[in-house]
């Protein structure tokens, strides 16, 4: 692994094409002189709300030195929200500020060698930062699709038995062809400049891909001791003798490279590094195993944990640190094959106090960490109980870079939203970036938040489980239009809606849907005014990818 380090180097080529300090004077000069010079996402992959100690309190046992600091450092938000239970369209969400379920994407995650979900003119948060003459790198998971250079019969040459799998000739051409050529559909035509990492960790093809090229081309099926327990899930083409431990080492090495060189180089940054951990595979380093003394998840943790903050260092080694705005957030809860039971035999909860965990849409499927800092401008050390979800970072990123005027979002008249009066707009508390073309049709600007200003803007917030099953909120209620948890987690009630008042219920015990029909009645009309117009912001209507499925199924 580390003859790859001079080929990471690459990734943080900052000073060539022109693209220099000059860039300020060039893109948008608004809002950069008071504003960051480097924006860096962290992105946790199945990390639980009460994996974070800061976050899970006296239920948490995981030590989590470095995330606590951060937030010690930042604002952490304590009721913000992924877009799925489950991962891919969580990450279209994020980089886009619009909700996932507008797209093909109902429901389930973008497979094994299918298209991209981003569609090649939908502007990302890395697009954002380009406009401005940033420079952008992606550094870990992807799994949002590639335009993969298949041929007909090529997807039987790509899968094989976990046990006893022999790449041929024929594997071998075909691999050749598809991995020696450029992978289109990326990263690098989403918005960012560079990227490095691996699509799916658990799945094929088991090789870094650095830009659009893989790194070194497979020329065997993967390992069968790769296929142990919470380990990798999919065969198909590896670099021999590829193993899953070095990876978010490597990952970490590329993140720390990119901010090293931009900073040498005197350039703004974006930077969104994708973690592949705590998700399965669980393949933990020598120097961490036993750290947590709560198993291989725990151990996981600690060293996710311990990556944030090798970046983290980096940006103060960088001199960068009190100009960089710094946010961390995971896709979606803990999964509970990972050892929940186990876990909270230990006293450990992985979703904290909240129900369910990844793949529902109870709280723990989508209920996450959520803290950022930026010194001089975001208190250190404070708390937020405001509703906000990780399609708020597109706005949020925009209004930073000045790219959005502030209007009357931040100081109107606030968001009355349905509620027992009915529908209604959700107030003015934001521009609607869809009829500006801008994208971000559900995107909210946190930036009064950051800035300790009184907020205005999100009263609402969907969420989906695995199935497509939304979780609606509005203020302290939340309506669920199924029975159960609408993922992986067992259990539920006689009635067919769920509806619960999160400020005195948080763990969803108590469904008051048959008690109170009229309020499930106007938070359904509610939900199906937001998937009708295309945006949940203020703003000319959009339009979804297509027809949306309705819950309970059929409903509309």
């Amino acid at each position: 692994m580390s003859g790859l380090l001079a080929a990471l180097l690459a990734l943080g080529a900052c000073a060539s094409a022109g693209r220099g300090a000059d860039a300020l004077d060039d893109g948008a000069e608004a809002g950069q002189r008071n504003g960051p010079t480097g924006i860096v996402v962290i992105y946790a992959d199945d990390l639980g709300y009460g994996d974070v100690a800061c976050f899970g309190g006296e239920t948490s046992r995981i030590p989590t030195p470095r995330l606590d600091a951060l937030a010690a450092e930042g604002l952490a938000f304590t009721d913000a929200h992924s877009s799925s239970g489950v991962c891919s369209p969580s990450r279209y969400t994020l980089l886009t500020g619009r909700y996932h379920w507008r797209t093909r994407l109902q429901k389930g995650i973008v497979g094994l060698w299918e298209p991209p979900l981003i569609a090649a003119d939908r502007p990302t948060i890395g697009t954002l930062a380009q406009r401005a003459g940033w420079r952008t790198a992606a550094v870990g998971k992807w799994h949002l699709g590639w335009d993969w250079p298949l041929q007909e019969g090529d997807r039987a040459l790509l899968v094989g038995p976990k046990q006893g799998a022999e790449a041929t000739d024929a594997h071998r051409d075909a691999w050749s062809r598809i991995f020696g050529q450029p992978l289109a559909g990326g990263p690098i035509t989403r918005g960012f400049d560079r990227y490095f990492g691996t699509d799916v960790p658990n799945w094929p093809p088991y090789c870094f891909i650095r830009d659009d090229r893989a790194v070194g081309v497979p020329s065997a099926f993967a390992d069968a001791a790769l296929f142990a327990k919470n380990q990798a899930s999919q065969q198909g083409p590896a670099l021999p003798g590829w193993t899953l431990e070095p990876i978010l080492p490597a990952l970490t090495d590329a993140a720390v490279a990119f901010v090293g060189e931009c900073a040498e180089a005197d350039e703004p940054f974006l930077l969104y590094f994708s973690l592949t951990s705590p998700h399965t595979p669980l393949a933990v380093n020598e120097e961490f195993r036993g750290s947590s003394g709560l198993g291989v998840y725990g151990d996981f943790v600690v060293e996710t944990d311990a990556a944030v903050g090798r970046l983290l260092d980096a940006l103060e080694a960088s001199g960068r640190a009190d100009d960089t705005l710094v946010v961390f957030t995971s896709d979606n809860g803990f999964a509970h094959y990972a050892g929940k039971a186990e876990l909270e035999s230990q006293g450990h909860f992985p979703s904290g106090p909240f129900r369910g965990s990844k793949a529902d849409a109870w709280e723990g499927g989508h209920r996450v960490p959520f803290v950022v800092r930026w010194p001089g401008r975001v208190e250190a050390g404070t708390r937020s109980g405001a509703l906000v979800h990780q399609a708020d970072l597109f706005r949020t990123v925009a209004d930073v870079l000045g790219q959005t005027a502030q209007g009357p979002g931040a100081q109107g008249p606030g968001a009355q939203g349905p509620g027992a009066q009915g529908l209604g707009a959700q107030g003015l508390g934001a521009q609607g970036l869809g009829a500006q073309g801008l994208g971000g049709e559900d995107s909210w600007s946190l930036l009064p938040l950051l800035e300790g200003q009184t907020w205005n803007g999100r009263t609402t917030s969907i969420s989906t489980s695995i199935r497509g099953v939304p979780s609606y909120r509005f203020g302290r209620w939340k309506l669920i239009p199924a029975p159960g948890s609408g993922g992986w987690t067992k259990g539920r009630g006689p009635e067919e809606v769920q509806l619960y008042d999160l400020r005195q219920d948080p763990g969803e015990q108590n469904n008051l849907a048959s008690q109170k029909p009229d309020r499930v009645r106007n938070l359904a009309r509610a939900l199906e005014h937001e998937i009708a117009r295309g945006s949940s912001t203020l703003g000319a209507p959009s339009a979804n990818d297509g027809e949306v499925v309705r819950y309970p199924i059929g409903a509309q």
